[in-house]
């Protein structure tokens, strides 16, 4: 404990901590003020992109429709087609050229994603399912053929010349005799086809699987036909290579796609079915036209349909008809083994069809949980951004764990053989349809670029998903969102910032899904609460429905909508790698010295009493002393009535003249017993975040303080806060309730607390047998059974 007097009181305090050091530049030094507007990093606020992160007064966007006819040629595993595309140019620029992307060719063996692809870890040992990938892609007849490309009179339906075209890997140059000028259209029809990739075999976003024991197929077809890339006021042509990562940026626009494919097929696609006389079975539209108004889930066409339908080959064709409005992909879906079940749910007014397509293999998962996650996904993403506007939202089980297209999703969890699954699968099921569905919202309709930023899509999408997750039902087992999880992640090694390209990522799934949704997370928590995050993201969502948003769009407007300065936050979680460790160094007691002289010499007489002698003191005691037995040597200050802390009159009137020169409010203050605790704080890991610490008292209470994260800057490094108390704090804890992400609790209590570790007991190494010294060497090294060598296109969500 120390005193202070009280004319002193606030240099003593503060002194203590140090004052702050010249800020260094923000990119080039350790020392970086974490403080430092980053609006000289963001983009120049524009009349296209407003300095609020709203959409400017000229902002524009282009647009795409499609006509396509496709045939699905299920002996061969095939797609054919014919993509008739109007392309309309609503940029201010002349156009003298568009980019169309070939997904597909990401899948040639010579083609940059096969080819660039990093060298597996082959040994010690590999799964076969790994090495059958890697085989599999190194020979697979995969990419576009694309037969012919030809202007194209949407109008008259005429085709017409051949237009010059240029593949360059996933990507293809169309030259236009001329430019296409600004508020014109152009329409081009391209002829094409392309093996389907083995999707249980080579890790894709779309492909079939292959039912061995009824000679089956489920297809799940995506990235089905060339589509036109986009072309942005913020980077012109996007049209980086498709590696597999990086997603899709795509135009908004109308589709009418016929589908053609064995009659015996059921097909489910974005969009609605406009030809269901042709292709549906009078019991199956009637249960249709129920389903709309069911209170649960009804089945279109039951198990036992599906299981009938199974071995009919009957050589002859449907073609399904679909039409959707202004989306920006389509994606679809065929197997005889579908079953079909589906339920009809307002939207603020708007009859929205949820409709679930899985095999018997999916049972009885699926019919239990498929369709009803769909609906709770459409009813919490909507409270959270908008309205669901589309009129059907599907889910379909086959070969991908997770893919989302606008309308539809492709979903893998299945439980075993016999029907039974554990609880890792079943909310593994709900999760996962709950995030690809959500997709709908994020990407889908806020139309952010995926290829450039995975986390716009990504992270803010499974922020959401935690949100929905939680409103599933209790202590439901979310993976992401809390901010405790994130540790591990943040505590380690082999990061790039958030604002990394897509294929430059790191660790992707921790990066693009789990630390921008734990961000969020603790920004709605922690630092602007639950009302004013909610309102600025809703705005965010309101502002770009149906428009492409960047990063600085949504920076911006949190900030515009909130009233809040969040460059702090921006620049530390997303443009940085630093983490989370904040620590308690010391806690130091002040009291007020109240200067009267009897009230000092009692205390100093107290803390001489209570003190401990010294090891020497206590020995030099039985010393003979001189000045016992030498006469002469002993004067007053060695006699009984000899007091060193006795006050004289003196002191007491210096003391008495002081207190009359004071009014009573400053009279009342020099008598405080309060005391004045001083806390220093350290920021280990370099992320500045608001200090969340609670007081534990002897009386038993306690209390909790959140402290702004202003209080950092002056000093990024170091800082004091005042904690003033009648009462005496036995320990403080930071961070009680894991808000934070903190990295290193053991630095998070005063006084010091032990943490506990465990370790384990094992036989000594010469008494193990080849095989479990080879089990563990590989699990030292990080090699695991379920080791996979195919490349991580998408993290399994």
């Amino acid at each position: 404990m120390l005193r202070f007097s009280l004319a002193l009181a606030c240099v003593v305090t503060f002194t203590s901590i140090g004052w702050a050091q010249p800020l260094a530049n923000p990119k080039h030094s350790d020392r970086a003020d974490r403080f430092y507007q980053i609006d000289q990093w963001l983009p120049t606020p524009n009349s296209a992109r407003t300095a609020s992160g709203a959409p400017g007064p000229q902002y524009w966007q282009q647009r795409a429709d499609y006509d396509i006819d496709v045939t699905l040629d299920d002996a061969n595993q095939k797609i054919s087609g014919t993509a008739r595309i109007q392309y309309h140019n609503l940029s201010p620029h002349p156009l003298s050229y568009i980019w169309v992307q070939l997904d597909q060719n990401r899948f040639r063996p010579d083609g940059d994603s096969v080819t660039s692809a990093p060298a597996p870890s082959l040994a010690p040992k590999i799964t076969f399912d790994a090495m059958s990938s890697i085989l599999a892609s190194m020979v697979f007849d995969g990419g576009y053929k694309i037969e012919s490309v030809k202007s194209f009179d949407a109008k008259k339906s005429v085709v017409g010349d051949a237009m010059k075209f240029t593949i360059h890997q996933t990507m293809m140059r169309i030259d236009l005799d001329k430019p296409l000028a600004p508020g014109k259209s152009l329409g081009f029809v391209i002829d094409y086809q392309y093996n389907i990739v083995d999707a249980k075999v080579i890790r894709a976003r779309g492909g079939y699987e292959f039912f061995e024991k009824d000679d089956n197929y489920i297809y799940e077809i995506s990235q089905w036909y060339p589509r036109v890339a986009a072309y942005t006021d913020y980077s012109g042509w996007q049209h980086k290579q498709f590696l597999g990562r990086g997603e899709f940026t795509l135009e908004l626009g109308d589709y009418d796609v016929r589908i053609t494919a064995p009659s015996e097929m059921v097909v489910a696609a974005t969009g609605v079915l406009k030809n269901a006389d042709d292709v549906l079975k009078p019991e199956w539209k009637e249960r249709l036209a129920e389903a709309t108004s069911a209170k649960k889930p009804m089945f279109i066409v039951t198990p036992d349909e599906a299981k009938t339908n199974e071995p009919i080959r009957t050589k002859k064709t449907k073609t399904w008809e679909f039409r959707a409005d202004n989306v920006r992909d389509f994606a679809f879906a065929a197997s005889r083994k579908f079953i079909w079940d589906a339920m009809g749910v307002d939207v603020q007014g708007q009859k929205v069809m949820a409709m679930s397509y899985y095999p018997g293999e999916a049972e009885p998962l699926w019919s239990q949980y498929s369709t009803e996650a769909i609906i709770h996904t459409l009813d919490i993403y909507g409270k959270y951004s908008f309205a669901y506007p589309y009129p059907v939202a599907i889910s379909v089980n086959g070969p991908v764990y997770g893919m989302e297209y606008p309308m539809i999703c492709f979903n893998g969890p299945r439980p075993e053989e016999d029907g039974t699954y554990t609880k890792d699968t079943k909310y593994g099921l709900i999760s996962v349809i709950i995030h690809e569905v959500g997709h709908n919202f994020y990407p889908m309709i806020i139309n952010s670029d995926e290829r450039q930023w995975t986390w716009m899509d990504e992270g803010l999408n499974t922020f959401l998903q935690y949100l929905a997750e939680q409103e599933w039902e209790t202590d439901y087992p979310s993976r992401r969102g809390d901010p405790e999880k994130i540790v591990p992640y943040m505590r380690g090694g082999n990061q790039r910032p958030i604002m990394s390209g897509s294929e430059e990522i790191l660790q992707f799934g921790n990066n693009a899904y789990s630390k921008p949704a734990t961000a969020l997370n603790i920004l709605r928590e922690t630092i602007l609460g639950r009302e004013q995050f909610d309102f600025a993201f809703a705005e965010y969502a309101r502002r770009w429905k149906f428009k492409r948003p960047t990063p600085s769009d949504f920076f911006r407007t949190m900030e515009d909508a909130s009233g809040t300065d969040l460059d702090w936050f921006w620049r530390g979680w997303f443009y940085s790698t630093d983490h989370v460790d904040l620590a308690i160094e010391d806690l130091k007691l002040f009291q007020v010295d109240s200067g009267d002289p009897d009230v000092e010499a009692e205390r100093k007489r107290k803390e001489k009493d209570d003190k401990e002698p010294t090891l020497s003191k206590e020995r030099n005691e039985a010393l003979r002393k001189r000045i016992e037995w030498q006469a002469g040597l002993k004067d007053f200050y060695n006699s009984e009535d000899y007091d060193p802390l006795a006050v004289d009159e003196a002191a007491r009137k210096s003391f008495q003249k002081f207190v009359d020169g004071l009014n009573e409010k400053e009279r009342a203050m020099l008598r405080r017993s309060t005391n004045f605790y001083v806390a220093t704080f350290k920021n280990v890991g370099g992320l500045v975040m608001p200090i969340i610490v609670r007081l534990h008292y002897t009386d038993n209470t306690s209390e909790l303080f959140t402290i702004p994260v202003d209080i950092w800057r002056g000093n990024g490094d170091r800082v004091g806060k005042l904690f003033v108390t009648d009462k005496e704090i036995t320990r403080i804890e930071l961070d009680p309730r894991r808000e934070l992400a903190d990295t290193e609790v053991s630095n998070n209590h005063w006084p010091p607390r032990i943490v506990p570790s465990r370790f384990k007991l094992y036989k000594d190494e010469k008494k193990k047998n080849p095989m479990q010294k080879l089990r563990d060497k590989n699990k030292d090294d990080g090699v695991t059974d379920s080791d996979s060598n195919s490349e991580d296109t998408k993290d399994e969500e």
